[in-house]
């Protein structure tokens, strides 16, 4: 009989999980499941499927090291039932503990899962912001902004203050953050990790039990143990960050990764401290090696965003993910799983996601996720899509950024706007209209670029819906002062392409 078993699910590697504190190796076990059910509730990538299972095996391992007993469940375990309940109730005959405790899980449908089974739920103390606190924070507000939580979580934590005032004397330095990569200029290439021993038998699994599977498995180089992640994120600190402020919204044609972190698998996985996170690059501001804009501009995405999506999504679950102000129904066009698509823009996004199961923020927001919002396609599909395709997306953290902010899906709980735009903004931003099949200063006729006719058509269609909104004010003055047979010229290019083979509907 043992005294506790503790649950640690795929993306809870984490030392010090509050599901391991007390841990006694003497009476105590502590269960990892490999299950179908968490692999296939969507097509996840097949880098995503590997890179968790990879952690997890070498969590165990490390576990194991210090005498501690634990029960891993394989995926090819001949006995396994698919799911983490059934796993939990395997485990439980076996080992008739005394109670069974896991630390709260990332997504909705797992804690349902969890407390079904009779899985005691501790909370999750691995973030700088806990659920408690932000709804004292949230508690009577009209507006859930994140700029203003991210300020209060500057006053928490003294992350880039002096004093009671912000380091440089403003609290976001965004608007240098916008340069497009200059041309000649080649990002130094993030650290790689070849996988060992342990990563090469979860490749061959994974090659195995997902044949079809999205997305390639060559060249899988994630961090997968605590020391990997913190030795990506010194090579981050040392190498990238000076200039990642300046060209975090660029994109450019065959550089998928530019000056970013790739610590967003590290620390979704439990293997990196956001904490840690912050004060490394804080520290390197400090001592002159990363200037201001860099390191605010990091920060924000962790001290600000990741901490106020998480905030929200456990604060309007589950309702949240069944909103749809928009009206939007379209389905998923093919391409999003094929990549294969004239719209270079798109074409350079997705299949950089099908190769690296990865795409930096800017391409989710604002060319995947825009094109998303400006056909009006289903936001469960498009929610589905983007916790399937991305290594770092578990839902806590993907269904606020896509379901609020890219898809306006929630009528404004999370952004002030649609984050709507033509094909200017992706000229402005990236190379990719330089070589691209469509003409971006075009908006109708057969080589116009299709985001300048859907931008108008989005307009139009929701223009009663956003006269009220101050934001939208420029673009709705715009749209009143439009030539009605132009206007007219516009939806109905928008139509046609919605309409055309090259938007069909498809599956992975």
């Amino acid at each position: 009989m043992a005294g506790t078993l503790r649950l640690v699910l795929g993306d809870q590697v984490t030392p010090t999980l509050s599901a391991l504190h007390g841990l006694d190796p003497a009476r105590d076990v502590v269960l990892l499941a490999e299950v179908m059910g968490e692999c296939t509730y969507v097509p996840h990538h097949r880098q995503k499927i590997a890179l968790v299972f990879s952690a997890m095996r070498h969590f165990a391992a490390a576990l194991a090291s210090r005498g501690v007993r634990v029960d891993y469940v394989s995926l090819d375990d001949p006995s396994n039932t698919g799911s983490l309940a059934g796993e939990v109730a395997r485990a439980v005959a076996r080992h008739r503990p005394l109670r069974v405790v896991a630390t709260h899980p990332g997504e909705w449908r797992v804690r349902c899962d969890l407390l079904a089974a009779g899985v005691e739920l501790l909370a999750d103390d691995r973030f700088l912001c806990d659920l408690d606190w932000f709804r004292r924070w949230a508690a009577g507000r009209k507006q859930l902004r994140m700029e203003f939580f991210y300020r209060e979580m500057r006053r928490a934590t003294g992350l880039l203050m002096a004093g009671k005032a912000p380091a440089g004397g403003e609290w976001n330095f965004d608007a240098a953050n916008r340069k497009r990569l200059p041309s000649g200029v080649t990002p130094p290439s993030p650290r790689r990790y070849p996988p060992d021993a342990i990563t090469q038998e979860v490749l061959a699994l994974v090659a195995t039990h997902f044949p079809d599977g999205f997305g390639s498995l060559d060249g899988f180089a994630w961090p997968v143990t605590p020391e990997q992640a913190e030795m990506a994120l010194a090579d981050f600190i040392a190498h990238r960050l000076p200039s990642f402020g300046d060209y975090q919204d660029a994109m450019a044609s065959g550089q998928p990764f530019l000056f970013h972190s790739l610590l967003s698998t590290s620390l979704n996985l439990g293997l990196l401290s956001p904490a840690v996170c912050c004060a490394a690059a804080e520290q390197a501001w400090r001592e002159g090696r990363a200037p201001l804009n860099a390191v605010e501009g990091f920060i924000r995405q962790i001290l600000g965003w990741r901490e106020y999506v998480r905030g929200l999504y456990w604060l309007r679950m589950p309702d949240y993910a069944a909103t749809n102000a928009l009206g939007a129904t379209r389905p998923l066009p093919a391409f999003y799983w094929s990549g294969e698509t004239p719209m270079a823009c798109l074409a350079s996004a997705i299949s950089q996601t099908r190769d690296h199961a990865y795409a930096h923020h800017i391409q989710r927001l604002m060319v995947t996720g825009n094109f998303a919002l400006l056909a009006g396609l289903d936001p469960v599909a498009v929610n589905a899509w983007y916790l399937a395709v991305y290594a770092d997306a578990f839902e806590w953290v993907e269904l606020p950024n896509t379901h609020g902010m890219a898809l306006f899906a929630d009528g404004g709980v999370m952004a002030s706007k649609p984050y709507a735009a033509s094909g200017a903004y992706i000229n402005r931003m990236s190379d990719h209209c330089r070589d691209c099949a469509y003409d971006v200063r075009e908006s109708v006729g057969p080589s116009a670029c299709p985001f300048n006719a859907l931008y108008w058509d989005f307009i139009a269609r929701h223009a009663a819906r956003f006269r009220d909104n101050p934001r939208m004010a420029m673009p709705l003055r715009n749209l009143d002062r439009m030539d009605p047979a132009r206007l007219s010229a516009l939806r109905a290019q928008a139509a046609a392409f919605l309409d055309s083979p090259a938007v069909a509907a498809g599956s992975p």
